[in-house]
């Protein structure tokens, strides 16, 4: 059984500590910053147990937005009420965002971006080691029988084959509550279905050429927020959805952007620490400025904080119930699923030879017998990839 975490509060002060240096280190995408969060929070702290920590993440992948960034902001609401929620969720935004504001100040000016490639490359395999660890440890709690074994692997079946995550996501769901109703038929019998939750999701899109010329055409501000606050709304899926939206409003329909610089800001989100809903950052800051950088991010994380302000403080209510509860499980079965499909997709291009593969199996030893930091593997990682280009260039 797992030791219960810490009945005690959290200091807004300690929360924005922990969420500025996670939005500062979190490369990587949904699923590095799920499995940093676990590590902090779980691993560290004890501030939720794992299955809390699970109901949470399964949560935050039925509604609309940023799931990382939602994951963070339920933190926040958890271990520090309302204040706790605002701080968590700005404390993950904001060094996101003013490093992409700086890029984006740097392409409307040079009109190319800076060269990341090589600080990457490194960071990129450190990050497969830490998503790979989470999932050993997210697994063990999200996959306890047989039944949510068969589950995950159906889940993953169906994404692979095409089916959208959000549909695999609530038939698990419905399928669960099915089998804890069928189950609860013959408890006479002592047959009692026991099952718990998993994790994340989420391929982002692969980075863009980097280097285009940029223009600022400034655009009024309250539709640009209005734009953005409705992509915030209701997207779900991945970065790929993401660009969709992006380019339906911005290219095809107003004309704001280019197809290319449409690209350089995808990419920007993409290579950035942080939520990849920054992309809106570097957007705002090429159409209006500083004030449209800051309108723009402002518009697509807003929802993000409503949404889980209304849907939080039902979750552990959902877990009590035996019928919402085996919901839960079912959604956090095929999360735990879709994370895993998204860590071999994103080893698969980050482990591409020799020295990548090393740093890779490197940094999961360190994790497994050292417990050493993420962040300090992290810069470890952008300094091996940094070393390695000045080698090889």
């Amino acid at each position: 059984m797992e030791t219960p975490a810490e009945d005690r509060r959290t200091s807004l002060g300690e929360l924005a500590r922990l969420f500025l240096k996670l939005g500062t280190i979190g490369f990587g995408g949904p699923a590095a910053h799920i499995a940093l969060m676990e590590d902090e929070v779980v691993r560290r702290r004890n501030w939720l147990t794992r299955e809390a920590f699970l109901d949470y993440v399964g949560a935050t992948n039925l509604i609309p937005g940023p799931n990382s960034t939602e994951l963070a902001i339920e933190i926040g609401r958890d271990r520090a009420g309302w204040p706790g929620l605002v701080v968590a969720g700005a404390s993950f935004i904001v060094p996101a965002a003013l490093i992409v504001g700086v890029i984006a100040a740097a392409y409307v000016r040079f009109g190319q971006l800076p060269a990341m490639v090589a600080l990457l490359d490194g960071v990129k395999p450190v990050v497969i080691a830490i998503v790979v660890q989470a999932l050993w440890r997210l697994g063990r709690t999200a996959v306890k029988t047989m039944w949510l074994a068969t589950l995950a692997a159906v889940s993953i079946a169906a994404v692979v084959a095409g089916v959208h995550e959000l549909v695999v996501l609530l038939a698990s769901a419905g399928i669960s509550v099915l089998i804890a109703m069928r189950t609860r038929a013959v408890t006479t019998r002592g047959a009692e279905l026991t099952v718990l939750p998993g994790a994340p999701w989420r391929v982002p899109a692969g980075a863009a050429a980097l280097g285009a010329g940029a223009t600022t055409p400034m655009v009024a501000l309250w539709p640009l927020f209005g734009i953005f606050l409705k992509i915030g709304s209701v997207l779900f899926g991945s970065g790929y959805v993401l660009l969709a939206f992006l380019r339906a409003d911005f290219v095809q329909r107003l004309g704001w952007l280019t197809e290319r610089q449409l690209l350089d800001a995808v990419a920007v989100g993409q290579v950035t620490p942080g939520p990849v809903f920054t992309t809106a950052t570097f957007i705002g800051y090429v159409l209006a400025g500083p004030l449209g950088a800051m309108v723009a991010t402002v518009g697509i994380f807003l929802p993000a904080f409503i949404f889980v302000a209304l849907s939080g403080p039902f979750i552990p209510r959902l877990r009590r119930s035996r019928i919402a509860g085996a919901a839960l499980d079912g959604v956090n079965a095929a999360s735990f699923a879709l994370m895993a499909l998204v860590t071999w997709q994103l080893a698969r291009a980050a482990i591409v030879d020799l020295p990548t593969a090393l740093l890779a199996l490197g940094s999961g030893a360190l994790l497994a017998t050292r417990r050493v930091n993420a962040a300090w593997l992290i810069l470890g990682g952008g300094i091996a990839g940094v070393a390695l280009a000045a080698v090889h260039g």
